[in-house]
């Protein structure tokens, strides 16, 4: 590892979000390809030496992980509430958002079957989503995943989801729904938000 690295890893410990290698090399006033050396560095020196953290590059920056292994661990430690969780409800409009993005809200709607308004509006509010633009045909919203849903999930881009798990609720109809609209040329966003949805669902 370089001589920085002693600063870096105290610049990211203090980061509240991931940090990117041009911030880090100019607090530590060093070219950036210095810096990515430590920062690769730093990585494999962590994994060599079976650390309970990691260090990942998600989105568009580093930041310290605990390793997966220690879920469990972590899990059984934190006490019951003190995590903010989502509800089922709000992870499958997630989901459903995450994989066919761009999406309006009444296409969401349409994918699970309720009205999803009051759940749309706390992922937007915890920033996991966010609008990008409007539909060219109807005017609907259009939301897609936000950079913090990335860092979250420990991504880097959108190609790394994994496939729609077999045991996640819904996940075949979702499957079969998308080979269908692609079958038909169809595209996977566009509904009208319309007041006539199904009934709300509980968030």
């Amino acid at each position: 590892m370089t001589q920085i690295a002693g600063a870096v890893e105290a610049l990211l410990l203090m980061a509240t979000e991931p940090v990117s290698a041009s911030e880090l090399a100019e607090a530590v006033d060093v070219p950036v390809a210095e810096v990515e050396e430590c920062l690769a560095g730093l990585v494999e020196f962590y994994d060599s030496t079976g650390r309970g953290f990691e260090l990942r590059r998600v989105g568009t920056g580093w930041r310290y992980y605990t390793r997966d292994e220690h879920a469990d661990v972590i899990g059984r430690w934190l006490l019951e509430g003190q995590r903010g969780t989502l509800s089922q409800a709000a992870l499958e409009t997630l989901a459903v958002v995450a994989y066919l993005q761009p999406i309006s809200r009444g296409r969401v709607s349409a994918v699970r079957g309720v009205n999803v308004d009051g759940v749309m509006r706390t992922l937007a509010t915890r920033d996991l989503i966010e609008e990008v633009s409007r539909d060219g045909e109807t005017g609907a919203r259009l939301f897609a995943t936000t950079t913090y849903f990335l860092e979250r999930m420990g991504l880097t881009s959108l190609d790394q989801l994994p496939p729609l798990a077999p045991h996640l609720p819904d996940a075949s109809a979702l499957e079969a729904e998308l080979a269908a609209l692609a079958d038909q040329g169809l595209p996977t966003q566009g509904a009208v938000d319309s007041p006539s949805a199904p009934v709300e669902e509980a968030e």
